[in-house]
């Protein structure tokens, strides 16, 4: 677990990375600023802590990330400028056509990126196989798959979840940001998932809750166990955390507002 200087890092990474996003958002008018700011803290958790990655080997010896919802992907591409792995180009903007930074991940054009994703319910997926591949092969890597809560009412979800149980990948995380808002809405109201936790373990998987924007939680969390159970951790986050006007709105799940984002952030009201 971290001790309080490694979280202080953490935190200030984070306040990092939300500016970041903010601004690849605001300068292209389009993107995902609430779905991209509630899950910063698991994927700083993943790049700088449990991963250790190497900038100069971004893909070398460590464990896979796939991130599932996949339009939060200005977080990972913050991240990925913040390690130096990747490093803009003067044309380069969010969603251009042929530049790095797509409106989904994609390996095709980005460094660092460990696997393509955008089509929502895929990703545990790819993950599961990943560690049951690894495990053929004698390896002991993980896959941390981030998806979203709206994501978890895809059904192959759910078939992936089946399997890992089965066989008990227990290398396998499924990481919900869990911030209760999708794109039309509150999730109670469209296709409610609760009582949430009571499914994962029906479906033989190991079960945490946690504070998702808590470094201490999510080290603890993401720490190996010797639980032959596949791992779900559910991690409670505020949708837009850190933009008060965007925090637990719905409607900025995409952007409701690009004048006004650009504005705000010209002014510097978004630098976190």
């Amino acid at each position: 677990m971290a001790d309080k200087l490694d979280t202080a890092f953490l935190k200030h990474r984070a306040s990092l990375i939300r500016t970041s996003l903010l601004q690849l958002i605001a300068e292209a008018g389009t993107g995902h600023p609430a779905s991209s700011l509630s899950c910063v803290e698991i994927l700083v958790s993943l790049y700088y802590g449990t991963q250790n990655v190497n900038p100069e080997s971004p893909l070398a010896k460590r464990d896979m990330v796939v991130l599932s919802k996949g339009h939060a992907v200005p977080a990972l591409y913050s991240i990925l400028l913040d390690l130096g792995i990747l490093t803009r180009k003067p044309n380069d903007r969010l969603r251009a056509y042929g530049c790095q930074f797509q409106g989904h991940p994609d390996t095709r054009f980005t460094t660092g990126i460990d696997v393509s994703t955008g089509s929502l319910g895929q990703g545990l997926s790819i993950g599961l196989g990943y560690v049951l591949g690894t495990r053929m092969k004698g390896s002991d890597r993980r896959a941390f798959v981030i998806l979203g809560d709206g994501e978890c009412q895809e059904g192959q979800v759910w078939e992936a979840a089946l399997l890992a149980s089965a066989h008990s990948a227990r290398n396998l995380y499924a990481i919900v940001d869990y911030n209760k808002i999708q794109h039309d809405g509150a999730i109670e109201c469209i296709v409610p998932l609760e009582p949430f936790v009571d499914k994962w373990n029906a479906f033989g998987w190991r079960v945490l809750e946690v504070d998702g924007h808590d470094f201490r939680q999510l080290e603890q969390a993401l720490s190996h166990s010797p639980d032959p159970r596949p791992t779900a951790i559910i991690a409670h986050t505020i949708k837009g955390k850190g933009v008060g006007y965007m925090e637990g709105n719905w409607q900025w799940h995409s952007v409701a507002d690009a004048d006004r984002l650009k504005r705000d952030f010209s002014a510097g009201i978004l630098n976190a």
